[in-house]
């Protein structure tokens, strides 16, 4: 006999010894096992050893499990939150204190990201809606300073981050606008082709910003389509609000041209 068939015969030989001592476990006959004797005993330990505390496991990860398969962040801390509440209320039933400190500690972590993705999309939404400030995005953006004639970024630099202004005054150079506390810049560049910057900026009062990159952005917007969909609302605004005032710019020039 070939050393194949000899490994074959006693990989076969382990898995019967195996399912035989299986079966005696249950309380079955090895000798005499039959597909309706099988499902009632499994049944029988089923019923046996369903209790309360096993239930509000099983629900609990029955939720979790759920938390894998959706993709947006909304849904995914709500499932969270329920599937921890369902797994302390196991912990103190079961008393299972590792289990319970465990879950009791994620809860709030859930609760509170749940509550910034509500409040970022109903602030977007009201923004989008309003004067299109986005002071809603400053709790994920990071502070940075600039000294008088420092220039943020030149036309035609590729962008990679938005600006939120803070303190001193910003110059659009290409348009001679200048850009009080509270204005965004660099939001054009998140949608534009190739990401390009279609102006110039130069810091002509020493001023704070805060900002945030493009990827950061895109992490929220895949977190959230709604809040997507509100951005792209709002940078379409200021695109309009540009070209208004670059037309405004020109027709004045063309009628003191004329005079």
């Amino acid at each position: 006999m070939s050393n194949a068939s000899l490994e074959s015969t006693v990989i076969l030989d382990r898995a019967l010894a195996w399912a035989e001592k299986l079966f005696t476990n249950l309380g079955l006959d090895p000798t005499n096992i039959t597909y309706e004797a099988l499902s009632h005993r499994l049944l029988e330990i089923v019923l046996t050893n369903i209790n309360v505390a096993n239930m509000l496991a099983l629900v609990g990860s029955l939720f979790y499990v759920a938390t894998l398969m959706v993709r947006t962040i909304v849904p995914i801390r709500v499932m969270g939150i329920i599937s921890a509440g369902f797994f302390i209320a196991y912990g103190v039933v079961a008393g299972a204190a590792q289990t319970f400190l465990l879950y009791l500690l994620s809860l709030p972590i859930n609760m509170i990201r749940l509550n910034q993705m509500l409040s970022l999309v109903k602030k977007a939404r009201i923004s989008a809606k309003g004067d299109l400030s986005m002071e809603w995005l400053r709790p994920y953006m990071t502070p940075r300073k600039y000294r008088k004639g420092e220039v943020l970024f030149r036309k035609g630099d590729v962008a990679n981050e938005m600006f939120l202004t803070v303190t001193g005054k910003f110059l659009v150079k290409e348009i001679g606008v200048e850009l009080p506390p509270g204005r965004i810049m660099g939001e054009i560049g998140f949608v534009a082709p190739e990401n390009r910057r279609t102006q110039t900026i130069e810091c002509i009062e020493n001023g704070d910003v805060l900002t945030i990159t493009y990827e950061k952005m895109l992490e929220l917007y895949f977190q959230n389509p709604e809040f997507g969909y509100y951005f792209l609302r709002l940078t379409s605004e200021r695109l309009i609000q540009n070209n208004l005032r670059l037309e405004a710019i020109i027709q004045e020039y063309r009628s003191n041209a004329r005079q």
